[in-house]
């Protein structure tokens, strides 16, 4: 197996849980990195993986799942089952193995372990509709009526206060940025240690061919703000847009978008690559935990223009690396754009491809083996 021999063995067992698999993102990139470093079983609350991304992300194999997998309409609307997600990751049973190592944005954290075992979580971020975004949240989903918001608002306080209680199963917390280990601390009392999450500097190599146009990349949900991005290119006749992603908020952005924006839907990874390569910049608008697609631009020789927020400000640096707007509106990402158009930044893309390798996956997988070790020591 690539990036050093897996770490498991008859007396140390490796169980790797996710929250949901039904995609690929910044969380997927993190769990596949565990599993190739333990050859870990995986566990899910449900898995839904295409072909394609089971073999990228699990190497073909499939997590051990659920009551919520075989509910009606699990495919689509497992979401709406948020009330159960605590009660179905309580019944995962993991006793056969020595260590859990959770991959946690959501309730992944909350499993039970037997004594002796020990429990690491790698942390996306706690639950940000519960703890720092639930007005976000509400307004995103339509959910500002009282009628509305009174039920989900009441869920998502049994949700913390179920958080908290589950935060005593945890030997340690392993944050994705010190932007999410602040936010451990506020929210759960606790320390974290910092390992950014990984990049595979193979599959993300080093162009210096041209370039042309700009490019956003993510889900097609509403907290990723690429309605904002778009807004800012209908301003921007002149310059080329390409969005990359699917999601429920596609269809509607395709319905608005001017002439000069254009949609590649969900990609394979080679196109995706292609799109790094030959893009001018990474637009980012999200206030992101951390952000993986500004780093796998980097490793491409692509540098971002970037909400000056979270997880951006840890891996960016302005005027090198990236160009940073105030706020999420059209109008600061189209000035920021135009910034870029005029002054540029001052890396070349072999420099860009240098600050990525910090982030390399070996270095990750390395990292978290001997997290591990030391835990278990």
């Amino acid at each position: 197996m690539p990036g050093g021999k897996p770490m498991r063995t008859e007396h140390q067992r490796v169980a790797v849980v996710h929250d949901w698999l039904v995609g690929r993102g910044g969380a997927e990139i993190v769990t596949r990195e565990l599993v190739r470093a333990f050859d870990a079983d995986v566990f899910a609350l449900v898995d839904h993986l295409h072909a394609a991304d089971r073999a990228f992300i699990l190497g073909g194999k499939r997590a051990r799942t659920t009551f919520i997998q075989h509910v009606p309409g699990s495919r689509r609307w497992f979401r709406l089952y948020l009330p159960l997600f605590p009660l179905a990751i309580e019944r995962l049973d993991l006793s056969a193995y020595d260590v859990i190592i959770s991959s946690s944005y959501a309730v992944a954290k909350g499993v039970r372990k037997r004594p002796g075992q020990k429990h690491i979580c790698y942390i996306h971020t706690p639950m940000r509709y519960a703890w720092v975004k639930e007005e976000e949240y509400l307004h995103d989903h339509g959910l500002r009526s009282a009628l509305l918001a009174t039920p989900v608002r009441w869920v998502l306080k049994r949700l913390r206060h179920w958080d908290l209680r589950t935060n005593d199963r945890i030997d340690l917390f392993v944050a994705n940025g010190r932007n999410v280990a602040d936010r451990v601390e506020r929210s759960y009392g606790r320390q974290a240690e910092v390992l950014h999450p990984p990049v595979d500097l193979e599959r993300f190599p080093l162009y210096k061919g041209q370039r042309n146009g700009y490019l956003a990349v993510g889900r097609a949900v509403p907290y990723k703000r690429v309605d904002r991005i778009i807004e800012a290119f209908r301003e921007m006749p002149e310059e080329q847009l390409t969005v990359c992603g699917s999601g429920p908020m596609l269809s509607r952005w395709k319905r608005s978008a001017p002439a000069n924006v254009r949609f590649t839907g969900e990609v394979d990874q080679d196109t995706l690559v292609d799109l790094y390569q030959r893009s001018r910049a990474l637009i980012l608008a999200a206030d992101e935990d951390l952000g993986i697609t500004p780093l796998e631009a980097l490793a491409c020789g692509t540098p971002s223009i970037a909400l000056r927020s979270g997880g951006y400000l840890e891996t960016l640096r302005e005027g090198r690396s990236a160009i940073f707007f105030d706020e999420a509106a059209p109008a600061a990402i189209r000035d920021a754009v135009l910034r870029f158009e005029t002054a540029g930044i001052a890396a070349t893309p072999p420099e860009l491809h240098e600050e990525a390798r910090p982030f390399d996956a070996n270095l990750f997988r390395e990292r978290i083996r001997d997290i591990v070790e030391r835990t278990m020591a």
